[in-house]
């Protein structure tokens, strides 16, 4: 018989070694159910991101391995392992014998026919120690923050738990040097690519501004001109549309990350979904958090910029920081902040990074929303005379400084002058059309069936433009899961108005989207403020 000290003598496995172990099947002896009692079924509900499993309330797993709501179990399926959070079903959506799925948890596991499932308790997440060390105001090093993104990439941490994390780090509570750690520890999470050449340009805005969709047109650009420019980008997070919902419009954007290769090899750019390329997973597992949270935090920020242009394989990155009283950063100070830190971070990871304190006060061409501001981008592109200014002037300005940053010009006049020369002679459109090609074929946008104009009782000159409530009503009309709502800008700011004359239109694919929008407009008349002489 073995002692209590000698089986003491064997330290149990860490929860990142019991993840590299070899499958073992499951018995009765340590309380695991026989397979045939936990047949899996697709139920269609969308979670999200999170990987949600369902149970009957009298399931004879639950009662064995005393789970509860929320519990967090892993499932085991042939040689697939899956850690999910556990809802109890209460009556006769599921039978006894059946685990019922979430449609990431399905997409996850990919079962196939006839394949059973069964369950354990999820490992014990032994980085969760060093995320509790840092609620209590210590600093993390970088071997600390690896094991805690490695867990987070790994989907091992609850909600509950990643939003700890999140809290833990913002409001200023990150070091510099714990930004950097963090900012490496996401590179690690996820793929990472690197291309021939020692100068690989990248563009970045930093958000909180409707309608900034400057990145098609740099990228155009710059590539144009030589460069090489991979670029990847988001999905709306709270904003109507993020640059990968307006390039969707354009051409496919979720194209993995060999399909990438050849097209940067083909075209020197690309403008593709960074989720389906797998840089940085760990931050998209955050980001859902701190979208529900409405928390975005300075080092948090810098290290999700940062990590994701390292993995893309970038050298040199222009970030553009919009700076206004509604936009994202809303003071010169918050500004001036922001851009130390991702400067000196930026050098402390190898990367040459230049910031641009941008006017952030009001939105930037006509359209919110995907379609609206794809429409935009081709009228820029084409040298249309209805294109808006400010998106050509602003998209002209970065690239000058991408140009600069990249060394193709000495001197910001000279930058300027390739970049306009460059678009005004259709080199940057047929470049464009080019990474369109190669992405997978042109798109044309279309139009919302449902428009209707909100216009101003007052004569006088506008004065102010909530950026936020304008993005809001741009939401509620449907954007960005209802691709060509949003709504069109009809005034700028400074512009002068006469009495009815429409301020913005609403655009909407439904009458009932359109009206709750509406509503939303009424209890907030002064989105867009018109001042009287």
């Amino acid at each position: 018989m073995t002692s209590l000290a000698s089986r003491r003598q064997t330290p149990l496995p860490t929860a990142h070694q019991r993840m590299q172990m070899p499958l073992e099947q499951p018995d009765d002896s340590r309380g695991h159910i026989e397979q045939e009692n936990s047949r899996l079924r697709r139920l269609g509900i969308d979670t999200g991101d999170e990987h949600v499993v369902f149970l009957q309330s009298d399931s004879p797993i639950c009662s064995s391995e005393g789970f509860i709501a929320r519990s967090r179990v892993e499932l085991h399926v042939a040689d697939r392992r899956l850690v999910a959070t556990l809802e109890v079903v209460h009556g006769d959506l599921l039978a006894v014998d059946e685990a019922g799925l979430s449609e990431s948890a399905w997409r996850a596991l990919a079962p196939k026919p006839n394949e059973r499932a069964y369950f354990s308790h999820a490992p014990t997440v032994e980085s969760l120690a060093f995320v509790r060390r840092k609620i209590y105001g210590h600093e993390l090093d970088s071997a600390q923050f690896q094991a805690v993104v490695s867990d987070i990439a790994g989907r091992r941490y609850s909600g509950i738990e990643l939003a700890a994390f999140i809290a833990a780090c913002a409001n200023g509570r990150l070091s510099e040097p714990e930004v950097g750690y963090l900012t490496q520890a996401m590179v690690a999470s996820g793929s990472r690519l690197h291309w021939p050449g020692a100068v690989i340009v990248d563009k970045h805005c930093v958000g909180g501004l409707p309608g900034n969709r400057t990145t098609p047109i740099v990228v155009s650009i710059a590539t144009a001109l030589g460069l090489v420019m991979p670029k990847t980008s988001s999905r709306a997070i709270t904003s109507p549309a993020g640059t990968a919902d307006t390039m969707e419009m354009l051409a496919p954007v979720d194209i993995g990350i060999e399909a990438m290769r050849r097209v940067v090899e083909r075209t020197g750019g690309c403008i593709i979904w960074g989720g389906s390329v797998n840089f940085s997973p760990a931050d998209d597992v955050l980001i859902r958090i701190e979208r529900a949270l409405g928390v975005d935090g300075e080092g948090q920020l810098v290290a999700s910029v940062l990590s994701k242009k390292i993995a893309a394989g970038s050298t040199h990155v222009v970030i553009d920081i919009p700076v206004g009283p509604t936009a994202k950063v809303r003071s010169q100070q918050e500004a001036d902040s922001l851009s130390a830190l991702i400067q000196r971070v930026g050098s402390r990871l190898g990367l040459q990074v230049r910031t641009v304190l941008s006017d952030g006060r009001a939105p930037v061409g006509r359209g919110i929303g995907p379609a609206l501001e794809a429409h935009d981008v081709m009228a820029v592109l084409a040298r249309d005379k209805t294109a808006p200014a400010d998106l050509r002037e602003r998209s002209l300005l970065l690239a000058a400084q991408v140009i600069e940053l990249a060394g193709l010009a000495t001197l910001p006049i000279d930058a300027m002058a390739m970049a306009r020369n460059t678009l005004d002679s259709g080199k940057a459109l047929t470049q464009f059309l080019a990474i369109c090609e190669a992405q997978g074929g042109l798109r044309t946008p279309g139009v919302a069936a449902f428009q209707h104009p909100v216009t101003t009782s007052l004569e006088g000159r506008v004065t102010c433009i909530d950026n936020r409530r304008l993005a809001q009503a741009a939401k509620l009309a449907g954007a960005p899961h209802s691709p060509l709502a949003g709504l069109t800008l009809d005034a700028s700011l400074g512009s002068r108005v006469s009495k009815d004359q429409p301020l913005f239109t609403l655009h909407a694919q439904t009458q009932g989207e359109l009206a709750y929008a509406l509503e939303f407009v009424s209890r907030h008349p002064n989105i867009v403020e018109v001042g009287t002489p």
